[in-house]
């Protein structure tokens, strides 16, 4: 126990800072719900500052510099502990929510993934919505950290490969000489896109609260809404192309943003291969998809198939998941392939999740590497990113990833499929949910929601968003053996 103490001891002082982000719905619920919400907020906050501060007492006298492994676990304790919190108020402030759904809607806002369980949006406290999408902003913030301290240990984050891409003196094995001065910068960042687009939602039509809350679900990239209708409730041009815009700017990396404010230039931005790849596929699938629908006489006019394509393709390709129509109803190619595009396209370091687009563009230059090695066998041909040449390793970590991904969505796929579901239904919540994209297709479709799986089948996908948003190896690596033996 001892050697596990100074993980929990940290685990006790982000829960007593969690505890404080109560007083956000606090203040939604004093200014426009009833005053008997207030308690809900308030006995919330005193549970979790009380456990909180139990475990920080317990653990106090173990504390010493984390290892790498210790890393990994504070990671996943992090990631299924605060949900747990989080699910508090919504048991109490909803009524009939069990505690499975609760668990599952807090994973979901905290992954940035949009799946609900529940139905009845509109109709719901102001300051429970509140809470819902401010988990996705919190979720955005947690990935930054997650970018910079955790994932580069796999060889599986984005920040090694903006090293090999940033040219020059830029060239430094974090952004910033220490991780906590990284973080601090890409949350700066984060906060100015995020209240440059409550400004513009407000402006564009929203109220303040409405505003809010899609700012925090837009930036996070998780697409929870405070309507049934998402963004059909709107129904606004105006209120779509902010949406477009901000969506788009959060599905590029922060660190890439940081490093344009530090070499005041954007020239680095167009040199990234990442970031280029990712322009390209929105903006073919943006064009291919108006076509398709303009040739099934889905929309009569060109700027209404447009509208549509553009914001259905940019929320789901970012693993958002807004909705402004049931785009399951378009011709079936349609709304397969906007779930295709969630799987791969957000960039490493981004806010999205899916298996990211800089891990697509080495597969594809592994597969024609190896594709020319088998007509040349002996000619010199590295994969490379931009200017730099891929070692050896960060290859293999990719193909692991990859390796591991397919087993994944198999396996819980068949989980799914072993509990009644059928086929769209299965294959599809688990794309969804292990790619933190949101809405699937079938029974949890854009016009429907998880709320009608069953509880082994919520859990199924609770574990999928878990999963996704820790980019799966960072989750495997506990139930290897080696990882407890000192």
């Amino acid at each position: 126990m001892s050697s596990l103490a100074p993980v929990f001891n940290i685990l006790a002082r982000i829960l007593v800072g969690y505890s404080f982000l109560f007083l956000v719905p606090m203040a939604w619920a004093w200014q426009l719900d009833a005053p008997a919400l207030l308690d809900v907020w308030l006995q919330s906050m005193a549970v979790t500052l009380a456990l909180a501060l139990m475990l920080w007492l317990l653990t106090s006298r173990f504390q010493r510099e984390l290892l790498p492994r210790d890393g990994f676990l504070l990671v996943n304790l992090v990631w299924t502990v605060l949900p747990a919190f989080s699910a508090v108020p919504l048991v109490l402030a909803v009524d009939g929510m069990s505690w499975t759904d609760a668990y599952f809607e807090a994973m979901s806002g905290l992954t940035a993934t949009g799946a609900t369980a529940l139905s009845g949006l509109d109709g719901l406290p102001v300051s429970v919505n509140v809470w819902r999408c401010f988990l996705q902003l919190i979720g955005g913030l947690g990935v930054m950290l997650l970018v910079v301290a955790v994932l580069p240990l796999l060889g599986l984050g984005g920040v090694q490969l903006y090293k090999a891409e940033t040219p020059g003196p830029m060239k430094d094995a974090r952004l910033t000489p220490r991780i906590a001065e990284t973080a601090r910068g890409l949350w700066g960042i984060y906060f100015v896109f995020s209240t440059a687009c409550m400004l513009a939602y407000h402006q564009a039509g929203m109220s303040w609260a409405d505003a809010f809350m899609h700012m925090c679900s837009t930036m996070g990239l998780g697409g929870f809404s405070s309507h049934d209708a998402s963004f059909g409730f709107w129904s606004s041009p105006d209120i779509e192309l902010v949406a477009i815009v901000f969506m788009a700017l959060a599905g590029i990396s922060f660190a890439r943003y940081f490093i344009v404010w530090r070499a005041r230039s954007f020239r680095s931005m167009w040199r990234d291969t990442e970031v280029r790849a990712y322009a390209v596929a929105l903006s073919v699938s943006v064009l291919g998809l108006t076509v398709l629908l303009l040739a099934h006489n889905t929309f009569v006019q060109p700027l209404d198939a447009l509208r549509a394509a553009a914001f259905h393709v940019v929320s789901l390709a970012t693993t958002t998941g807004y909705a402004s129509a049931d785009y399951a109803l378009w011709p079936v190619f349609a709304p397969v392939w906007l779930m295709f595009l969630g799987t791969f396209v957000s960039c490493a370091g981004s806010t999205g999740g899916g298996i990211k687009m800089v891990r697509m563009v080495l597969l594809i230059k592994q597969a024609r590497r190896e594709l020319v090695r088998a007509i040349h066998p002996r000619v010199v041909n590295p994969v490379t990113l931009g200017r730099a040449t891929m070692p050896a390793t960060v290859i293999a970590a990719v193909m692991a990833f990859m390796l591991i991904y397919g087993a994944s969505t198999i396996g819980l796929t068949m989980l799914m499929l072993l509990s009644g579901l059928d086929v769209v239904t299965a294959f599809s919540a688990v794309v969804a949910t292990i790619n933190n994209i949101g809405p699937g297709l079938g029974l949890v479709g854009p016009s429907s929601n998880f709320g009608v799986l069953t509880d082994f089948q919520t859990w199924v996908c609770t574990v999928a968003m878990l999963l996704g948003r820790l980019e799966l190896l960072a989750v495997i690596v506990l139930f290897v053996p080696q990882f407890w033996r000192k």
